[in-house]
């Protein structure tokens, strides 16, 4: 391989970071939004947000990234490869997200909630104070393996024409008639990617248990 192939897949490295950042920057917090109103059971919006995660967990995202990119433009919605790409990322992640982040919710003890409204505790204060600190610590393992799976999904998004990691790795493959040197280069690049976002809730584990010790 030559200095150039290595530079080719560093830029499909860039585009695949850039690209799952955005989609956990976006997705976590719609994620939460969506999982706070079926918690909720805020009327009318419920079963649709309800309908929502079915429908996006059960859609492949290679479908979803082809609907995106063809569909919208017959509604006047012109969309590139890229915004198309990162649009499906944050719905199918959010859906997922959805789930994890409601999972924690229902484990929340309701006496807590209850106990806060009896003190005069607002909704916003409650949230801030006891909700979200306890399933911030519930959700992060599953929060993380979404992260993780998001990172390992982006080669999906070469059917429209983005190139990532992989596909900088396939295409130099192709040229030079040796596809595993690109290929042992990608691997080499990914495992530090999924490493760190492991590390990070371990750390935010042990950040997590050393406030409370000394709380």
């Amino acid at each position: 391989m030559s200095l150039a192939d290595v530079l080719t897949i560093f830029s499909g490295a860039l585009t695949t970071l850039l690209l799952s950042a955005a989609g956990i920057a976006l997705g976590l917090p719609l994620g939460l939004g969506l999982a706070l109103v079926r918690w909720a059971r805020v009327p009318l919006l419920g079963p649709v947000v309800a309908l929502y995660v079915s429908l996006l967990r059960a859609t492949p995202l290679v479908t979803l990234v082809l609907l995106i990119f063809f569909a919208l433009p017959t509604v006047g919605l012109s969309v590139g490869p890229v915004q198309a790409g990162l649009i499906a990322l944050v719905l199918n992640t959010a859906a997922f997200n959805c789930e994890v982040w409601r999972a924690a919710l229902l484990d929340l003890p309701k006496d807590q909630i209850e106990a806060a409204q009896s003190v005069g505790m607002g909704q916003a204060l409650r949230f801030r104070r006891i909700v979200l600190p306890q399933v911030w610590r519930t959700a992060l393992p599953g929060l993380i393996n979404e992260m993780s799976q998001l990172v390992k999904l982006t080669p999906v998004l070469a059917v429209v024409g983005v190139v990532d990691i992989t596909r900088a790795a396939v295409r130099i493959g192709a040229q030079t008639y040796e596809p595993l040197p690109p290929f042992l280069v990608a691997l080499a690049i990914y495992i530090p990617i999924v490493f760190a976002l492991v590390s990070m809730q371990r750390w935010v584990e042990r950040r997590t248990l050393y406030r409370e010790a000394t709380a």
